[in-house]
């Protein structure tokens, strides 16, 4: 039973009641009013299933957050690398000793405030204060805080840059300069909107040469050092049409190999590495090609490009690249879908002749004035 009485051993006041679970709790105030205040609020959380075991927020973050770290087997492995890389060299560094229910709402905008100003990309911000708010979260479902401390705070805008493509004849120089082993990848690459990773963990049996499909269901990643393989990106598989032109050079890439072999190699037959593959491929090629300032995302958004100038709708595009949404399709790409409206108004002129000709009949029939009507 809840109760307030003096303590007789200092004269202060004691709050006793029982919480959900049974057990008693007690606090000691040197007013009654305070210890009254605090045995209603008690109750009332209660009541309203929202109280929290003030033992629960003693734990230190650290320690916390690494337990947290070790149940996200759910992951893919590329994003759990990552992730515990975020949790450990910003997360335990900075708030391991100390505990959950002791992180304000301002303490966070500090912390966040000070990796900005050392430096780190918008980006790197988003993504870190993204980890320790699910960590925050998690707390929240345990019962250990009331309420997350990383919710609402003020992020660093993250300014998308354009995406850079290279044109067809572009791309045509940069394959010549591979070499015929290393440019029919750069063509895939470049004309179907593969990732690298799909591209790597592509194998034999998921090319449908009749069709010219590509199933893609695998993707190959680079993670601490070793290969492993994981589900597209958004964990969605999808298909991918070639273009006819390419499909001879899919077919030459593919003979003798065994369906579970993959597609593209390296020179001695292991799976491709993007790192390496730059360095020893991409980087002589733009090099001897004359277009410095490519990237091996560019053939990428190359593809996308060519498949917008090419007529293709946002769901198209976003079909191709495995995009989760077309609104994310139409982020990354809104100003090449932006010289289609040029075509749309052109089309909608048949339409406006006749619109111009209502509205002029309307406006310039007989005028009556008062004295008239």
């Amino acid at each position: 039973m809840a109760s307030v009485a003096r303590d007789t051993r200092d004269g202060h006041w004691l709050a006793r009641w029982r919480d959900p679970s049974g057990r008693q709790r007690k606090k000691s105030f040197t007013r009654r009013v305070d210890a009254q205040r605090w045995l209603d609020q008690m109750r009332a959380e209660t009541h309203r299933g929202q109280y929290i075991d003030p033992a629960g927020g003693k734990i230190r973050l650290g320690p916390y957050a690494l337990t947290w770290m070790a149940g996200q087997g759910h992951l893919k492995p590329s994003t759990a690398y990552r992730y515990q890389g975020i949790v450990k060299q910003h997360i335990v560094t900075y708030w391991g000793s100390w505990t959950l229910a002791s992180v304000n709402h301002s303490d966070v905008a500090t912390w966040l405030a000070g990796l900005s100003a050392a430096g780190l990309r918008p980006g790197s911000v988003r993504q870190i204060h993204r980890v320790f708010a699910m960590i925050m979260n998690a707390a929240v479902v345990d019962g250990r805080i009331g309420r997350s401390p990383a919710e609402g705070v003020k992020l660093p805008r993250q300014v998308r840059s354009e995406p850079r493509s290279l044109t067809s004849d572009e791309v045509g120089r940069l394959a010549a300069a591979a070499g015929p082993e290393n440019a029919p990848l750069i063509l895939v690459l470049a004309f179907t909107g593969l990732r690298f990773g799909e591209a790597a963990g592509l194998r034999v049996r998921r090319v449908d040469f009749a069709r010219r499909r590509l199933d893609i269901r695998e993707v190959a990643s680079e993670v601490g050092g070793r290969v492993v393989f994981g589900t597209p990106k958004t964990h969605q598989r999808r298909t991918v049409v070639v273009p006819r032109s390419l499909m001879p050079l899919l077919e030459a890439a593919c003979a003798g190999k065994a369906p579970d072999d993959h597609v593209f190699t390296s020179p001695d037959g292991s799976v491709l590495r993007l790192r390496n593959w730059r360095s020893r491929v991409f980087d002589p090629a733009r090099a001897a090609a004359g277009l410095d300032h490519a990237r091996p995302h560019d053939l990428r958004h190359t593809a996308a490009s060519l498949a917008i100038a090419s007529g293709a709708t946002v769901k198209a595009v976003q079909s191709m690249l495995g995009h989760a949404s077309a609104a994310m399709t139409l982020d990354i790409y809104a100003s090449l879908f932006a010289d289609e409206l040029d075509a749309v108004a052109d089309a909608m002129d048949a339409a406006v002749p006749q619109m111009c000709h209502i509205a002029t009949s309307a406006t310039s029939g007989p005028h009556h004035s008062d004295d008239e009507k």
